[in-house]
């Protein structure tokens, strides 16, 4: 599985600094040297100058919105982290709503995250997106942004999560001998997905599954799983199954193991922030401003996720729908997308970019296994990096 270390050395370094200046020396007062040879007296260190201040006011709409596609969960921490005090939880809807801020400073406008999934009929973000025109953002994924092209089509401008967190899992003491999905194929496993898949229609046409192998009966419920003692291997997330399936389920109450998606060779991109490509003009001015405001966003909520946390968990206590979110699960969650680098840089030291020829392999890979992908249909027409700042980094 693909880990991202995060760098503490400059920390350790102001660490080792504040003790140092906390430290006193010796019991005897070190001898004065002579004021002749006393070094000239240095200027004061000029400081930093503090931050500039973004307002979005005269160039974004009021309020940004975005259309997500699930409820409120630590994967859409950097959404989230964007919402100051005094927000509202429109529980009919399903909608957070607050005045936008960044690392405690206000941008001058309100920040609206809409539930998706169940919330909007399962339908899909991009249709949603061009029914309603107060939408800024929809969530994107590559393989629905393939299918979609045609009708609805949406254009990804920065990546949050750099690695898709859907998984495939199954039981480490049943399946000893299994460490990839490639395995589970071989071993002729059954393995419970999501009816609709692209993923596995992608992983037939490659030779890593078989289709009599795949049940598209998967409903979100651990029940199956738990009732066949894990003879079975079953569609989830790494960033939640493995702490629900050893922690609140205790019918099972051990660990599973499992493999993404990303790692077993089908490299989409999950819950981009989409635009209409039609409304990219229009939104240009506003795009140069927030994108970089999101980019910060992942890494501030990287280093201090508990505030974020903390309106993901009310916003999901108050909608009081069958979806929970624990305090407990959100700090795991987070922690455990930092080390899956679920949550990281994109392809060099720059997060929420995106690489082209990973999703042009994505496309081809599609094309291949015999779907219907529009002739002609380029990386270059469902992604952009021009609004991304490079210097923003984990």
């Amino acid at each position: 599985m693909t880990r991202t270390r995060f760098t503490r050395f400059a920390v350790g370094l102001a660490a080792l600094s504040v003790l140092a200046a906390a430290c006193g020396g010796g019991d005897e007062p070190a001898a004065e040297e002579p004021a002749a040879e006393q070094p000239a007296a240095e200027e004061p260190a000029a400081q930093e100058p503090a931050a500039e201040a973004i307002d979005l006011s005269a160039d974004c709409p009021n309020p940004v919105v975005v259309q997500t596609d699930w409820f409120p969960e630590a994967e859409h921490g950097a959404l989230y982290n964007l919402i100051g005090e005094g927000y509202t939880v429109d529980v009919d809807n399903k909608v957070v709503r607050g005045p936008m801020v960044l690392d405690g400073q206000s941008l001058g406008i309100d920040f609206e995250v809409r539930t998706g999934g169940p919330a909007i009929g399962f339908s899909p973000v991009s249709s949603y997106v061009y029914t309603d025109d107060s939408i800024t953002f929809g969530y994107a994924n590559t393989e629905a942004q393939v299918l979609s092209y045609e009708d609805a089509p949406l254009l990804s401008v920065v990546a949050p999560l750099e690695i898709n967190p859907q998984m495939i899992m199954w039981d480490p003491a049943t399946y000893p001998d299994v460490a990839t999905l490639a395995d589970l194929g071989e071993a002729g496993v059954t393995i419970n997905v999501f009816g609709g898949g692209v993923f596995a229609e992608v992983f037939v046409a490659q030779g890593i599954w078989s289709a009599d192998q795949i049940d598209p009966s998967y409903d979100g419920s651990p029940a199956r799983f738990i009732a066949e003692g894990g003879a079975i291997a079953q569609q989830g997330f790494a960033s939640a199954e493995p702490y629900d399936y050893l922690n609140t389920f205790s019918d099972w109450g051990k660990e599973v193991a499992f493999q993404t998606l990303h790692d077993a060779g089908f490299q989409v991109y999950a819950a981009t922030l989409g635009i209409r490509p039609d409304q990219k003009d229009a939104l240009d001015a506003c795009l140069k401003k927030i994108v970089p405001v999101f980019q910060q966003s992942v890494v501030s909520y990287v280093a201090a996720p508990e505030a974020a946390n903390a309106v993901i968990v009310d916003a999901v206590t108050q909608f009081a729908d069958f979806w929970v979110q624990s305090p407990e699960i959100t700090a795991w969650s987070i922690a455990q997308q930092v080390e899956l680098g679920l949550v990281g840089n994109g392809p060099d030291a720059t997060v929420g970019n995106m690489d082209g020829a990973r999703i042009q392999t994505v496309i081809d890979d599609m094309a291949a296994a015999g779907m219907a992908v529009p002739s002609g249909l380029t990386a270059d027409s469902l992604f952009t990096n021009e609004y991304i700042d490079s210097s923003i980094g984990l």
